[in-house]
């Protein structure tokens, strides 16, 4: 079996917001191209972390944070460029939140922040954003027409174009399959899979057997706490190290 590497190592991690605290020292890698899944209650910390991991937590001016993200080794919060941190990141919430612009033009405009003004390799990277969303077959015909018109699940799988169009080498995924059918979750998760082998995915859900179907290895967080990390496996097996794990992933409570 081929050793990963560590592509993230979360060390002693506390957040917290003015007088609450939202993670409380937890510690965990993140390995190259895997599906991590990270489940748990709400009010766990799960969003939390991942703004750490991309810095967009800078945006709440009342959070503190102490410990350590690293990404490739390097400490997220001491990175001098934060905007090459961001796109070195691709980030999906849990609503689709479309640029007033064009299909097109939604998934073109982070290459175009960035330089890219050739119309041909534009034309390249949005269909192959598109193709790798699922989407490209849907939307071909129409591109020049505007995103925000598209249906829910649509919109979702632009919104992961959109992500993937500034070559990410990491994707979090935040409750992407909240406001979206069923046949359109299967579809994206499809892509996620075919994702693995060109990045590392981070799956963040409420949907304990999204988390089963995806994940490599998957970690229970609770109240800010980390309860248990470990492979599907064990995580999902009637015997993980923590009761509470047990009790959260077959509906006990949560």
């Amino acid at each position: 079996m081929v050793k990963q590497n560590p592509k993230i190592e979360i060390s002693d991690l506390k957040v917290r917001y003015d007088d609450v605290h939202a993670i409380n020292g937890i510690s965990f890698d993140i390995l190259e191209n895997e599906i991590f899944g990270i489940i748990g209650p709400a009010q766990s910390g799960k969003t939390t972390l991942l703004k750490v991991i991309n810095r967009t937590i800078d945006f709440s001016p009342e959070a503190r944070v102490t410990g350590r993200v690293k990404v490739d080794g390097k400490d997220v919060m001491r990175v001098g460029n934060v905007y090459a941190l961001r796109r070195k990141i691709g980030m999906v919430s849990p609503l689709p939140v479309g640029l007033p612009l064009s299909i097109y033009d939604n998934v073109a405009f982070a290459p175009r922040m960035a330089g890219i003004r050739e119309r041909s390799q534009l034309d390249e990277l949005v269909e192959k954003c598109l193709h790798q969303a699922a989407l490209w077959d849907e939307v071909k015909d129409r591109l020049h027409s505007l995103g925000t018109k598209l249906s829910g699940g649509q919109q979702q799988r632009l919104t992961i174009a959109r992500a993937l169009s500034h070559e990410p080498e990491i994707l979090c995924l935040d409750e992407f399959s909240i406001a979206i059918d069923p046949v359109t979750t299967m579809k994206i998760e499809d892509v996620l899979k075919q994702l693995r082998s060109k990045m590392t995915v981070i799956l963040v859900t409420n949907l304990v057997q999204q988390a089963r179907r995806l994940a490599d290895r998957t970690a229970f967080m609770m109240n800010g706490e980390l309860v248990e990390v470990g492979s599907n496996d064990v995580i999902f097996s009637d015997n993980p190290a923590n009761r509470k794990t047990y009790e959260y992933v077959n509906g006990i409570f949560g």
